[in-house]
């Protein structure tokens, strides 16, 4: 892309908290931070990405099907240490060119959810990669892109709403199958919502608490409505592990699921964002 289209996107996706419309309104999308393989500068790229569970997440150095590898990649082969901006959240990361086998995995599993990619690649003759860009901050997901706790929930909230819209978009476009990396989505969804609850339990809930005893009937209602979200996660772990996966009832799960979550982050924040942005 053009660098004066890229640093549109940039800034569009920093003042929205990773929402952009146009050319990738609707897509997974990421900055990435290299280090310039001849300058030693910083260089910041718009780049698709795709989950890949745990602290990994995927991307591919398509460059449209270009003859050559985009300059970005060059420089984490370099210098492998780089920056991730995901709209609500920055940390650091360490780029790994997937190999053989596990790149030819993964590189199957996002032509099955976009044909596109088998598209650039019939272009080129050169391979293109699959780099897994793997978290290592330190003490959690990053620094979190907001200035207020308040702020915090609505940007973490807004980012589960995102991801959850587009599963379910993929879900409806799939047919009478569910692929493997629409499969990988959705237990990744999963693994982050856990975590996301588990945190505000050990940690949001009793320092509320503390400081707000009025907030009890409040946060008890939350955390009955954390333990609920759980098993209607857990069910839609169940059907999404099951050894004949069936698209429909996954689909039924993650409907029930998105509609009761939906009901609960609005709640949270109608209860806990005035509160907080007062502390």
């Amino acid at each position: 892309m053009p660098n004066d289209f890229n640093q549109q996107v940039i800034e569009e996706f920093r003042a929205n908290k990773g929402r952009v419309g146009g050319y990738f309104e609707g897509a997974r999308l990421l900055l990435l931070t290299t280090t310039g393989a001849r300058t030693g500068r910083p260089h910041t790229t718009p780049v698709g990405y795709l989950p890949d569970g745990g602290d990994r997440v995927l991307v591919i150095a398509s460059a449209a099907g270009a003859p050559t590898h985009p300059a970005w990649f060059h420089n984490l082969v370099a210098n492998p240490q780089v920056t991730v901006e995901d709209g609500t959240f920055t940390y650091e990361a360490r780029a790994v060119v997937l190999q053989d086998e596990e790149r030819d995995r993964a590189f199957a599993r996002a032509v099955e959810a976009d044909e596109g990619w088998a598209a650039y690649q019939a272009k080129t003759e050169r391979v293109i990669p699959v780099i897994a860009l793997a978290n290592v901050t330190q003490g959690g997901p990053g620094n979190l892109n907001a200035s207020s706790m308040g702020e915090a929930i609505k940007v973490v909230h807004d980012a589960f709403r995102r991801e959850l819209a587009l599963i379910r978009d993929e879900m409806a476009k799939g047919g009478t199958t569910l692929g493997a990396q629409l499969r990988v989505n959705c237990l990744t969804f999963c693994a982050g919502l856990h975590n996301h609850h588990t945190g505000e339990d050990m940690a949001m809930f009793p320092f509320l608490a503390d400081r707000h005893p009025e907030l009890a009937p409040v946060l008890t209602r939350l955390r009955e409505e954390h333990e609920h979200i759980a098993e209607l996660v857990k069910a839609l772990r169940h059907t999404l592990n099951a050894e004949h996966l069936e698209p429909g009832a996954a689909r039924v799960e993650v409907e029930r699921l998105s509609g009761e979550l939906e009901g609960h982050l609005a709640y949270e924040e109608e209860q806990l964002i005035p509160v907080l942005d007062a502390v």
